[in-house]
């Protein structure tokens, strides 16, 4: 071999031996940096990227207790839910009630103010003479007549029956003819009217002695 190979030969082994020790120069510079990092990612950053402990997981005493109380809350949340829908359910059939009832007073007032109509009506047809006058007038009575049965009310005129204080309103005592009775309904001066067991107007009667 001559001088020149061998001189090749040197350099060459000399250039392998550096490039071996750069490399594990390199090695020994990477694996801490690698070990550092995944230490560093295992460690949970707050937000402004400090490091923070992990918090300890509760005990199955404090998850019992946990559980315990709120089971507590939420009975106590649905008997106050219970009790203010009762409250609301009463509330509301008590103003369904007195709406009904005010609406019922406010026709009755109506109907109570056709009253003394209806006893000028029935005087003018005993008083009249007149055949197409007559059927005119009964005509009129019958409408009326239907008006009080489509709400509820009925007329009171207990001619011939005993006085009744509650429904009638003795205007007249009159002598009783032989044979009857004292406290008896002779006749009725203006008929009373009810309405679902409410009296509207008490009946004027003429009551025996």
């Amino acid at each position: 071999m001559t001088e020149k190979n061998e001189g090749n030969d040197v350099n060459e082994k000399a250039k392998k031996r550096n490039e071996e020790a750069e490399s594990e120069t390199v090695s020994e510079q990477t694996e801490p940096m690698q070990t550092e990092n995944a230490e560093a990612s295992a460690q949970p950053e707050s937000a402004d990227g400090a490091k923070e402990n992990v918090p300890a997981q509760p005990s199955c005493e404090q998850l019992q207790a946990d559980l315990a109380k709120a089971l507590s809350d939420a009975e106590d949340y649905k008997k106050k839910w219970y009790s203010v829908s009762a409250e609301y359910e009463n509330y509301r059939k008590r103003t369904a009630a007195t709406r009904s009832q005010a609406y019922t007073e406010g026709r009755s007032d109506v109907i109570v103010k056709l009253f003394p109509i209806a006893d000028s009506l029935e005087r003018a047809l005993a008083a009249c003479s007149d055949e197409k006058t007559t059927q005119g007038i009964g005509m009129v009575l019958k409408n009326f007549e239907k008006l009080l049965e489509g709400e509820h009310v009925t007329a009171i005129a207990p001619v011939g029956e005993p006085f009744d204080a509650s429904r009638c309103e003795a205007i007249l005592a009159v002598d009783p003819k032989e044979g009857e009775e004292s406290g008896i309904v002779k006749e009725v001066y203006a008929k009373g009217y009810e309405q679902n067991g409410k009296i509207l107007r008490f009946a004027q009667v003429l009551v025996t002695k």
